[in-house]
């Protein structure tokens, strides 16, 4: 659906706004609160924003996990598993092998006790049958995992952490309803990669998923820099979650009005705790420090041009290249308004491999040498170890 004239041209004014990093929360000079914080963290881990409305009525995946997706499948597809949600009997029994981990009954229990990171569930008793009757899908999904604390797949909530064990494209593609040309795309991504302009464009071209730490002082969340943290939320809510909500983006043809809004009121708190999460520190003795300590110096002078200021990119002022400058594969950002990549953020890089839009990184080896070559730095072996192991400090 199109916008009327003058609606589009405020709609283009807004993300114009946006693109010049007014994404503060509260509105400009204001900061956070620790409500702000606590409802945004309820919000990232909890809040479906009404996107039962695909995952359910149009794609009818709790028929699937009803009948077919007990505990074992799930954690093979890389779903996660909240151990502070258990209660302690529970936890004792599964200690004790009295659990049913072959059962998807099990996986309803689970479901009831809001355990599965990322996944809400509605069970009823239908008959005297614990039944699942609405399924959706939160941030957390993607963009948080567990510390496998009590199992592999099991643990303490660790949001803002990409899951790369994570296989969307194969969760999507159970649903009974999709024809199989759908399902081979979404097959063909893989743990830790997702499109999201698959359902916009037809086109495959999936990504890494990026982590949602360290935010707070980066102006464009995408890796083709479309908008701020805000925008980007919206946009995955509204298009990729198929929240009920509003998003318009006249650049990509997108104009989406639903009511009630479930979304945009719930940007600012959702962001000011995107913007609480921390870094996470390189786990010591991870990396050679009199390594790190020169590998910066060759840092400074090899790829301080665009990795610049406090986090490490120039994107910060409006600065995005085309991809024959940085070597990658061009076709994601061909899809995208802007036709260019930022350059990223560099933020607990020991800790998210692999590394790229694309992830034909995959490993910090391969990042210094592909830049070593694309950009003829001609650095010797030592001076690429060295700088190897600084990567891992940030």
């Amino acid at each position: 659906m199109r916008t009327p004239g003058s609606t589009r041209t405020i709609i283009t004014l807004a993300l114009a706004t946006l693109a010049l990093g007014c994404d503060s929360t509260g509105g400009p000079g204001t900061e956070p609160t620790p409500e702000d914080i606590a409802k945004g963290q309820q919000i990232f881990r909890m809040d479906t924003f009404g996107d039962e409305q695909f995952w359910t009525d149009t794609l009818h995946l709790e028929r699937v996990v009803q009948q077919a997706v007990d505990p074992t499948t799930a954690l093979a597809v890389g779903l996660k598993v909240d151990m502070d949600a258990l209660p302690a009997d529970l936890v004792q029994a599964i200690q004790a092998g009295k659990v049913d981990l072959k059962s998807p009954a099990t996986t309803l229990a689970l479901l009831k006790l809001d355990a599965v990171v990322g996944v809400k569930g509605t069970v009823q008793s239908v008959g005297g049958r614990d039944t699942l009757t609405r399924l959706g899908i939160t941030c957390a999904l993607c963009h948080s995992t567990v510390d496998d604390a009590f199992a592999k797949g099991i643990g303490h909530r660790k949001d803002g952490w990409p899951n790369h064990d994570l296989n969307v494209g194969a969760i999507v593609a159970l649903s009974p309803v999709l024809p199989a040309s759908a399902k081979a795309v979404f097959n063909s991504w893989g743990p830790g990669m997702y499109d999201p302009r698959f359902n916009i464009d037809g086109q495959n071209t999936p990504l890494v998923i990026p982590p949602a730490y360290g935010l707070a002082q980066v102006r464009n969340e995408t890796y083709t820099a479309e908008g701020p943290v805000s925008y980007w939320n919206a946009y995955v809510a509204v298009t990729q979650m198929h929240a009920h909500g509003t998003f318009s983006d006249p650049r990509l043809g997108i104009n989406i009005v639903q009511t009630p809004d479930l979304v945009t009121s719930k940007l600012p708190a959702l962001r000011a705790y995107q913007f609480s999460l921390q870094v996470p520190p390189a786990p010591a003795g991870s990396f050679d420090a009199a390594a790190a300590a020169r590998g910066q110096v060759v840092f400074n002078a090899s790829c301080a041009s665009c990795h610049v200021g406090a986090t490490l990119t120039d994107n910060n002022s409006g600065v995005l290249h085309a991809p024959s400058e940085t070597g990658v594969d061009a076709r994601y950002a061909l899809r995208t308004p802007t036709k260019r990549y930022r350059t990223t953020p560099l933020r607990g890089l020991w800790q998210h491999a692999p590394y790229f839009h694309d992830g034909s990184a995959k490993t910090l080896a391969d990042v210094v040498e592909h830049y070593d070559t694309v950009r003829g730095l001609h650095l010797s072996a030592a001076q690429k170890q060295d700088l190897v192991a600084y990567l891992k400090t940030l």
